[in-house]
């Protein structure tokens, strides 16, 4: 598998915001290589030996499954992060399945190898621990969002979170997936879908979704994004993603 060219760095804002002394410190054990959508990273109690970074596009999805069957989505994971023990000491299990979301490129390292850079480094090791941070609160505010926000705003609330990451105003995602992800009812997910069709706010495409209001998506959303957003500008700034205005 390719390795980083030389002076370059992988389209990931976390692997972006390192110091060249860190990054060079892991850049000749990165690895690239392509991921399709649904491709299995890591399976509850896996053991954890490579970290992944989402590039560009890609994107990640930390799943639960519950005994109905039904992979509930908590949290997602694109360019602004890693998954994979990033701040673990040795090797651990996976509590949670992840699974690529959206596929596209991916950064990756073995964990040894950024155990011994951690362990030269403080400064890597802190990037790192503040990104778990941020990754911890990613995982708090979802779970109140789940908690007390209604279909429409949860579903409003991923696909902006989708546009923002993917850069772009088609999500690739069905009536189906979206309504597993979010632990709801299939008829509940296509009523809300089928009333932003109605509104213009989205139109669906052979298993995808084309944003055509973003605005409104926003004044239906809740604001458990941009908390999000926020913890990052105080922890990491400049490591989220920007707001996607549309293609």
């Amino acid at each position: 598998m390719p390795t980083v060219p030389a002076g370059t760095r992988p389209n990931n804002n976390l692997l972006g915001a390192l110091s060249q002394s860190d990054f060079d410190l892991i850049s000749p054990h990165l690895v690239l290589s392509d991921s399709a959508p649904e491709h299995l990273l890591y399976n509850a109690g896996d053991n954890i030996e490579v970290v992944h970074f989402p590039c560009g596009p890609s994107m990640i999805s930390y799943l639960i499954p519950n005994e109905d069957g039904r992979d509930v989505e908590i949290i997602l994971v694109g360019r602004e992060g890693a998954v994979g023990g990033i701040v673990s000491l040795g090797h651990l299990p996976a509590y949670s399945k992840i699974v690529v979301k959206f596929g596209g490129p991916f950064a990756r390292l073995n964990l040894r190898d950024l155990e011994r850079a951690k362990a030269q480094s403080p400064s890597l090791h802190q990037m790192f621990a503040r990104y778990a941070d941020c990754l911890l609160a990613q995982v708090f505010q979802a779970t109140a969002c789940n908690a007390i926000h209604s279909i429409e705003q949860r579903i409003s609330k991923w696909i902006l979170a989708a546009m923002e990451r993917t850069e772009s105003d088609i999500v690739p995602l069905t009536h189906d997936q979206l309504a597993s992800m979010l632990g709801v009812g299939r008829s509940y997910a296509s009523r809300v879908m089928q009333t932003f069709k109605a509104q213009g706010i989205l139109e669906s495409r052979r298993g995808s979704l084309v944003v055509r209001d973003r605005e409104a998506l926003l004044v239906r959303s809740c604001n458990c994004n941009e908390s999000v957003k926020r913890h990052f500008d105080e922890v990491l700034r400049g490591v989220y993603p920007e707001s996607c205005t549309g293609h």
